[in-house]
C-alpha cells in the first residue's frame, strides 16, 4: 500500500512530465507493478499496453483453458506442461504470467450463526510448542471448549494428543460448566472421526462412548470448514495474545492451573460478544440452567495398551519402563494409564501399579518386584548392582580403568552400591571422577573422598544400620540424639557419705 501524496505524484509524472513506468517506479522507490495499478486506476491501462511480442504468447491459450478447468492447479506444473509443448522461457516470467490470467476465487459471505443457551460448544487443541520434563521433550497442547452462547472457555494443558488427554479434557469442561451442551462440534481429528467421506462418517468408539455417557451429539464441521467453528478458533487466539506469552510455568499440570484461574477471571470478565451489556460470566449463568445435568460417575479416562514383558520384568511404556514381579515375565499384560497413575494387569489381577513418568528413558521400579527376583536368583546381585551404578555419570569410567588394571570388579561394585546407600549418588558421583583423576582405584579411596566432603560440609559420618525386611516401618524412624552436655552435671566422684571399697581394704589391714 502507498499513500495517497505517493499516488498523486505517480499521476504527476506520468501526465505532466511525461515520465515511463519504468522510470516512475525507479524514482519514487515504488515497485513498477504498483505504477501500473495507479494508473490503470485512474484510467491510463491503454497506455500501459506494450506491442512487443513474448514468447509465452503461443501458451497463453494452453493457461487460460487449463485455469478454467483447473483454476487451483500450480503455476510449476503449468510450466511443466508449456515446457512439454516447445516453451523455452524461465519459470519465473511464466509464474508471473499465469498469475495475470489465474481467475480469482468468488467472494463467499457467510452468515452469523446464532446458538441457543446450552445447545452448543465448540472444541479443539492448539499447539504452543515443546517444553522439557526431566530427559524428555513433549509438545505442549492445550484443549480448548468453548460454549458457543456465552463464550466461557476451559483450557488444559496437555503434553500430547493421546485419547486419554482428549477425554480428559472433555470430563474436565464438563465439571467446570457444572453441565453438558446438546451438540459438540469438532474439526475433522482423528480422535473424533476416524474416516469421511462425503456426509458418510465414521466416528471414533470412544468418542461415541464417551458421547453415550454425557448424552450430547458429537457433530463434525464440513471439510476445509473451519469457519463453522469459528469461536473456539478466536478462542485459541485470544488465548495466544493473552494468556500464554511471557508466562513462566513449571510443567503442564502448574500452566493449566494458571489457565484455570485466567478463564475464570479475566476472561470471564470480558463483554460478551453477543450481549456486550453483559459479561461472559453473567451470561454462563444464564446458560447453565439450559444445559445438561452431569451424570452420576465421570467417564474413565484410562489410555490402554496390550503389550508382553519381555525377557527383565519390565513393561515399556510411554519411553519409560515399569517393574513387574518377575514370575510374569513372557506373558501379555495389559496397561491401563490414567495421567498420574500406571496400572498393569494379568487376566483380571492388577500386578503392579506406578506413578506415572513423563521423562524418557526411566525404569520406575517397585523394590519388592526386584528383590524378588535377587532373592530366587543370587547370580543376578553383581548384574543388578552395576544396573545401579549405570546411573552414575562417573561409575563406567571408573570401573573400566578398574578392569584393565585387573582389579576385582564384583567386590569393588558391591562396596561401591554400599557406598551409594550411605552417602547418596551425588556425593558418590563426585567421589568417583576424583579418585579416578587420582588413579585411586579401590573403594577405601572413594570412601575417604566421601568422607571428606561431609566433613568438609560440617556433617556426621553415616553409620550404616542393616534393619529386617520384614519390619519396613522402622526405616522411617527418626532417632534423635542426646545432649552431651548433659553428661557433664553427672558426678564422676563418689559423696563424702559412700565408703571406698579401699578402705575397707586398709581397715581390715589395722
Amino acid at each position: 500500500m502507498i499513500s495517497a501524496e505517493q499516488e498523486a505524484e505517480i499521476l504527476r509524472v506520468f501526465h505532466a512530465e511525461k515520465w515511463k513506468v519504468g522510470t516512475i517506479a525507479c524514482q519514487l522507490h515504488v515497485h513498477h507493478d504498483t505504477v501500473k495499478r495507479v494508473l490503470t486506476q485512474a484510467g491510463q491501462a491503454p497506455a500501459l499496453s506494450s506491442a512487443r511480442s513474448s514468447i509465452v504468447d503461443p501458451y497463453v491459450g494452453l493457461i487460460e483453458q487449463t485455469l478454467e478447468k483447473y483454476p487451483t492447479l500450480r503455476a510449476s506444473r503449468l510450466y511443466q506442461m508449456a515446457r512439454a509443448r516447445g516453451y523455452r522461457g524461465g519459470p519465473d516470467h511464466f509464474r508471473h504470467v499465469v498469475a495475470r490470467y489465474r481467475p480469482a476465487p468468488k467472494a463467499e459471505a457467510y452468515l452469523r450463526l446464532r446458538t441457543l443457551p446450552g445447545e452448543q460448544a465448540q472444541v479443539d487443541w492448539g499447539y504452543f510448542g515443546k517444553f522439557a520434563i526431566g530427559r524428555a521433550i513433549r509438545p505442549l497442547w492445550a484443549f480448548v471448549m468453548v460454549l458457543s452462547y456465552s463464550r466461557q472457555l476451559f483450557v488444559r494443558f496437555y503434553p500430547g494428543q493421546q485419547m486419554a488427554y482428549f477425554l480428559a479434557g472433555h470430563v474436565g469442561a464438563f465439571e467446570a460448566f457444572s453441565g453438558v451442551p446438546r451438540v459438540l462440534l469438532y474439526d475433522n481429528l482423528k480422535s473424533a472421526v476416524l474416516e469421511r467421506w462425503g456426509q458418510a462418517i465414521r466416528f471414533n468408539s470412544t468418542l461415541l462412548e464417551l458421547a453415550a455417557h454425557y448424552r450430547f451429539e458429537p457433530r463434525p464441521v464440513a471439510v476445509a470448514r473451519g469457519n463453522e467453528k469459528g469461536r473456539v478458533e478466536r478462542a485459541i487466539r485470544y488465548l495466544r495474545t493473552s494468556f500464554f506469552p511471557a508466562r513462566t510455568f513449571s510443567d503442564h499440570r502448574d500452566l493449566s492451573a494458571q489457565a484455570e484461574l485466567w478463564a475464570n477471571t479475566e476472561a470471564a470478565d470480558r463483554p460478551c460478544p453477543e450481549e456486550r451489556s453483559k459479561t461472559v460470566r453473567a451470561v454462563l449463568g444464564e446458560e447453565k440452567a439450559h444445559l445438561l445435568a452431569l451424570p452420576d460417575n465421570p467417564f474413565p479416562c484410562q489410555e490402554r495398551v496390550e503389550t508382553t514383558v519381555a525377557r527383565t520384568p519390565y513393561v515399556r511404556f510411554d519411553l519409560n519402563d515399569y517393574s513387574v514381579p518377575h514370575t510374569y515375565v513372557r506373558r501379555p499384560v495389559v496397561i491401563y494409564a490414567s495421567l498420574d497413575t500406571v496400572r498393569i494387569s494379568y487376566a483380571t489381577t492388577v500386578i503392579a501399579t506406578h506413578a506415572r513418568s513423563l521423562s524418557k528413558g526411566e525404569q520406575i521400579e517397585c523394590p519388592e518386584h526386584i528383590a524378588q527376583l535377587v532373592a530366587r536368583k543370587r547370580q543376578a546381585r553383581t548384574g543388578r548392582g552395576l544396573d545401579r551404578l549405570h546411573h552414575l555419570k562417573h561409575a563406567q569410567p571408573f570401573l573400566i580403568a578398574l578392569a584393565q588394571c585387573g582389579g576385582q570388579l564384583s567386590r569393588t561394585i558391591s562396596g561401591l552400591n554400599e557406598l551409594l546407600d550411605l552417602y547418596g549418588a551425588e556425593l558418590l558421583d563426585r567421589a568417583l571422577h576424583q579418585a579416578h583423576a587420582a588413579d585411586a582405584l579401590h573403594v577405601a579411596a572413594v570412601r575417604q573422598l566421601c568422607e571428606q566432603a561431609r566433613h568438609a560440609q560440617h556433617q556426621a559420618p553415616p553409620i550404616a544400620v542393616a534393619l529386617p525386611a520384614t519390619q519396613p516401618q522402622l526405616r522411617e524412624l527418626v532417632v534423635r540424639p542426646h545432649a552431651l552436655a548433659d553428661y557433664d552435671h553427672i558426678e564422676t566422684n563418689p559423696s563424702p557419705t559412700e565408703s571406698s571399697p579401699h578402705d575397707d581394704d586398709k581397715s581390715s589391714t589395722d
